[in-house]
């Protein structure tokens, strides 16, 4: 047992001399400023790793938890959040040489990951600005005013304050400001000019021209105004002589095209009554025909069966003792069995009287 105590005991001196050891070295690095280990590092969403090795950039490395052992071991963070700054100008002379107040703000922006080529790349230069946000606004301070400057200078007064110059000038300062900060690695975005300033002179003179364009604008649109009056005027009364003139033309057109129907209406009609003409005088025309075909029928069937009759008229005057024959013949056949015969003298009448109450009939045959 009292073997394993010492073990023990030796072990945990062991131990605690180790321990006494590490702090002496660490103590001794810290002191001489060597850099021998980290554990843990962090880095986070919006920022970029920078891990060194001996002074010298070992990886750029995203978001996430790093650990590393050796000489001169480190790691630096690069934020890729935007950093806001506003820089400002009071006197900025324009082209034509009137001195005005410019503020320009912005955000600008570090490289980020996906640009670490770039991080090693200008990492000698400007590590400055990458670490430290008060280096990096100082450097856009500078930029910004450079690029103020170049864009004011380059366009007169009225350019860069009246109307929509303001939004000219923010582009122009947009991009001279991109171009001024891409050898840095940095881009610029949100560019916005928030004021123009200028001298009490200068805005006299400016109110005195804006009055004035007013003035000319509205004198300009009073005139357009009663232009435009005298044009719907005219036009009105224009457009009453054109009714006027289509009316008159349409109640010619309607009067002409009445006139045609009547006309029409006439000619059918007129058509009409003489086809009804020519068809009671073709009818006549036949009707005539007919008649005197008819006339022309009965003649010849009268002369027909007036022949016969002339025939026999012939006969019975070349032949007296014949025409006798013939009426004794025909009386003879005009006889019945049932007829009375009464015979008188020749040359006499006799006289019939009709029997009745109180009457007896009586023939007087006396010649």
């Amino acid at each position: 047992m009292s073997t394993s105590r010492r073990d023990i005991r030796g072990s945990i001196g062991w131990i605690a001399a180790a321990i006494v050891v590490i702090v002496i070295l660490l103590a001794a690095v810290a002191i001489s400023g060597l850099r021998m280990f980290y554990i843990f590092a962090p880095v986070s969403a919006s920022e970029v790793g920078i891990r060194f090795s001996s002074g010298q950039i070992k990886d750029i490395v995203p978001p996430g938890l790093y650990s590393d052992f050796g000489l001169q071991v480190e790691i630096k963070r690069v934020s890729s959040s935007a950093v806001h700054f506003v820089a400002s100008d009071a006197e900025v002379l324009t082209s034509d040489r009137q001195r005005i107040g410019v503020d320009v703000s912005g955000d600008v922006f570090r490289p980020v990951y996906s640009q670490r080529e770039l991080l090693i790349n200008k990492w000698a230069q400007y590590s400055t600005q990458y670490l430290f946000d008060d280096a990096l606004k100082a450097t856009i301070d500078g930029l910004a005013k450079q690029a103020m400057k170049s864009c004011v200078g380059e366009r007169t007064f009225d350019n860069n304050v009246i109307g929509t110059a303001r939004d000219e000038l923010r582009n122009c300062i947009d991009d001279n400001l991109n171009v001024l900060v891409e050898p840095y690695g940095l881009s610029v975005n949100n560019i916005v000019v928030p004021n123009v300033t200028i001298s009490p002179e200068a805005q006299t003179a400016l109110d005195a021209i804006t009055t004035s364009r007013l003035a000319e604008t509205k004198a300009k649109q009073d005139e357009l105004t009663a232009k435009a009056q005298a044009d719907a005027a005219a036009a009105l009364a224009k457009g009453e002589v054109l009714a006027a003139q289509a009316r008159v033309q349409e109640e010619a057109r309607q009067a002409a095209v009445t006139a045609a129907l009547l006309e029409a209406q006439y000619r059918a009609e007129a058509s009409s009554i003489q086809a009804r003409k020519d068809n009671e005088l073709l009818e006549a025309n036949l009707s005539l025909k007919i008649n005197e075909a008819l006339a022309s029928a009965a003649k010849a069937k009268a002369e027909a069966d007036l022949a016969n009759t002339l025939v026999q008229a012939g006969i019975f005057t070349s032949n007296p003792q014949y025409t006798a024959w013939s009426i004794a013949q025909l009386n003879a056949s005009a006889l019945k069995a049932t007829d009375k015969i009464i015979f008188t003298p020749e040359g006499t009448t006799p006289t019939i009287v009709l029997p009745g109450e109180g009457i007896q009939p009586v023939i007087d045959t006396t010649p």
